[in-house]
């Protein structure tokens, strides 16, 4: 997949405050050396999801102009209901492209973190998991429970472990797969706004990044700034996701729920935040962005808030109308189709927001 692009120019800028202005350490170069994805399957679009759901045509007429996703990769199968695949195969497959990408082995990573808001199990961790599989360790491994700013969250948590040279190397991970909230057997045709919703929005899927010194990846972007915030102090949250388990599950209570409205009205808002905050902290204008890395919520959705953030200038990096809501996996889909784009000055801002509970993060690049 190829970035959307849009017209840019490029400005002499400002310059960048040092790293260690934001973290209280002597200044390092974090790089961030690769990425690499993995997507289950096969493409099902708008038409083949409509008919597995058994909704009439109007709802995919509905999909295609008001959610403006053309498809997504799901790791079951509509017809049958198989599962083909889990958050650890997924992630597996994606951190083995993002290490053969930086041109190291599994040997080379003394720290993984890895995102998920819907990992395999409770225990042993999906981190641990991929971390045994990929022949990872003895390191530290994390796993964070978060939505779609939990690949931000794993980033910040590597990206501190760096610069204060508690490792060298980081494995970072985030991924999703939402076969244990899909209900074949469910009307759809009956179901709810708040819940009918999730099943057009969502895909499945795992991203990875490589992070590590600038000794190490001289001509990888460095990392500059990492935003990570809660914002949702005593505001409602606009998505739920249960966990349910065998003793407890009540078929009154949905497994997945989002006030799709609130989403819609506050999601543009925080956007436009982040970015002023980030351009503030580093001292930048929106004419010194030459890539925009945007929240992936929807095909739609995305581009009101591209409009929004009002960066003409930039070039688009986004993926949601062809592979769907990722979310933890997201931003890191868009870094990989960024990083190959990159020449000497360029700056890259991604944007994520979760509605969850309201957090709002993003991260900046620059080529050196």
């Amino acid at each position: 997949m190829r970035p959307r692009v849009v017209p840019r120019r490029r400005t002499g800028g400002t310059g960048a405050p040092s790293i260690g202005r934001y973290c209280g350490v002597e200044a390092r170069d974090v790089r961030l050396a690769s990425a690499g994805t993995a997507l289950p399957g096969e493409a099902v679009d708008n038409a083949l999801l409509t008919k597995s759901l058994g909704m009439s045509p109007v709802f995919q007429e509905w999909i295609d102009t008001f959610v403006g996703t053309r498809s997504r990769y799901l790791a079951i199968d509509l017809g049958t209901g198989d599962v083909s695949c889990s958050v650890a195969d997924l992630g597996v497959q994606a951190a083995g492209r993002a290490l053969d990408a930086a041109g190291i082995d599994a040997g080379a990573v003394d720290l993984v973190v890895m995102a998920t808001s819907m990992p395999d199990r409770l225990l042993p961790t999906t981190a641990e998991e991929i971390a045994d599989r990929l022949g990872v360790g003895p390191v530290p491994v994390h796993q964070l429970q978060s939505g779609c700013t939990g690949a931000v969250q794993a980033l910040d948590l590597a990206h501190q472990a760096l610069l204060a040279g508690d490792a060298r190397t980081a494995l970072v991970i985030g991924g999703d797969v939402c076969a244990k909230h899909v209900d074949l057997r469910l009307d759809y045709s009956r179901l709810p706004p708040a819940e009918m919703v999730n099943a057009v929005l969502f895909g499945d899927g795992a991203g990875a990044v490589v992070l590590g010194d600038g000794a190490d990846f001289p001509d990888a972007p460095v990392l500059r700034r990492v935003l990570l915030e809660l914002t949702g102090l005593h505001r409602p949250p606009a998505q739920i996701v249960e966990w349910f388990g065998p003793a407890d599950s009540d078929p009154a209570t949905p497994a997945v729920w989002e006030d799709f409205k609130a989403v819609q009205e506050s999601v543009p808002v925080i956007a436009a935040e982040i970015l002023a905050e980030l351009l503030r902290d580093l001292r930048w204008t929106p004419a010194d962005i030459d890539y925009l890395l945007p929240p992936q919520l929807s095909g739609r959705m995305t581009e009101d808030i591209v409009r929004r953030l009002g960066v003409p200038a930039a070039v688009e990096v986004s993926c949601v109308a062809d592979t769907g809501n990722t979310a933890n996996a997201l931003p890191f889909t868009q870094l990989q189709m960024v990083l190959p784009e990159l020449v000497s000055g360029d700056r890259v801002v991604a944007i994520s927001v979760e509605s969850s509970k309201w957090i709002r993060a993003g991260f900046v690049l620059e080529k050196p």
